[in-house]
């Protein structure tokens, strides 16, 4: 089988796919209220998706999961995902998901069916009226009962919470035993510069996690995890719930040394690290040749070849440096 290696021996096993921009919520640290979102036929079809990710299974991607903006608003996406499924045990070990939850009582059963065995979904805060004020147009009951409706299908739920200063500060605690009782790990996010939002905003937000860390540690007995998935998370089990909590640190630490992953954007573009604005073009490659793969898996490899050794994220001297001009919708979570 092939492999993708990058300049500092890293094997990249893992795609992140966005498959659309679009998104049905704005939540204030990805997006803006009113944002101009891309031409439709700027945008890969789900045939052009399909191709592609098929091009990079063969090619040694073990792992492919779909973001978005939020993947499941995109029209047709089971069919893509049904697609993918056949890759499952021929080249691909897992497919998976990130979402914001407000679709999954819709898509659950389809999701488990098609062999999505676990999923993350991005959640903030327990608080009604909070999550309106962070999401602006999401509905917390929706996402509860789609957390409800992927368990009873089987699927195992991990949540992903942005830690942001001065609005969820409060809930850490309730959180954890939230998802104690409900049999969840959870992972916490530092704010990342992403977009045109604003520096003064990402300072006002931006909760570092080692101060987190140590809230935590006044209330539970945390034992690191030696667990290295080539991700950014680093983890901790809580002794008292047997809990795994992670901490994805872009800011307060660089964790670039075991990378395994790229991204590719709804648009074509390959994204060697989330924290650089170096891309390579791939859906030229693919629409120029549609009857030849072979440009295509020379297009990735040489995307790979330029993988750096790390990214760029830092807020120093209380200014942001590092931050990408792209929203986070548009590159996939």
């Amino acid at each position: 089988m092939p492999q993708l290696i990058d300049p500092f021996d890293r094997t990249i096993s893992y795609l992140r796919v966005s498959v659309t921009d679009r998104c049905d919520f704005r939540c204030v640290y990805c997006m803006s209220e009113n944002m101009t979102f891309l031409p439709k036929k700027e945008l890969l079809t789900l045939e052009e998706l399909d191709r592609m990710c098929s091009v990079f299974i063969s090619q040694g991607i073990r792992k492919l999961r779909i973001t978005g903006g939020e993947p499941l608003v995109r029209r047709g996406i089971m069919g893509f995902f049904e697609n993918m499924s056949r890759h499952l045990g021929n080249g691909l070990d897992e497919l998976t998901l990130t979402t914001n939850g407000s679709q999954l009582v819709r898509y659950a059963d389809d999701l488990a069916r098609l062999g999505v065995k676990r999923i993350n979904i991005s959640l903030d805060t327990l608080g009604a009226q909070k999550f309106k004020d962070i999401t602006r147009w999401g509905d917390l009951r929706k996402v509860l009962d789609g957390i409800k409706a992927a368990k009873a299908a089987g699927i195992r739920v991990k949540i992903n919470m942005v830690a942001l200063k001065g609005t969820n500060e409060d809930e850490l605690e309730d959180v954890i035993k939230w998802c104690a009782d409900e049999d969840m790990d959870i992972t916490f996010i530092e704010v990342m510069p992403m977009g045109d939002l604003g520096n003064e905003d990402r300072l006002d937000q931006y909760w570092a996690l080692s101060d987190l860390r140590e809230r935590l540690a006044k209330t539970w007995t945390l034992t690191d995890i030696p667990e290295n998935t080539g991700g950014p998370a680093r983890y901790v089990r809580l002794n008292e719930t047997n809990q795994k909590v992670g901490f994805i640190t872009p800011l307060t630490h660089n964790f670039c040394e075991s990378c395994n992953r790229v991204r590719l954007t709804c648009t074509g573009q390959l994204f060697q690290c989330l924290g650089q604005e170096d891309e390579a073009d791939l859906r030229k490659a693919l629409r120029d040749n549609p009857d030849d793969n072979g440009p295509v898996i020379k297009a990735i490899r040489a995307a790979i070849a330029l993988k750096p050794k790390g990214h760029d994220f830092s807020y120093d001297r209380q200014k942001v440096a590092g931050e990408m001009s792209r929203h986070m919708s548009h590159t996939g979570g």
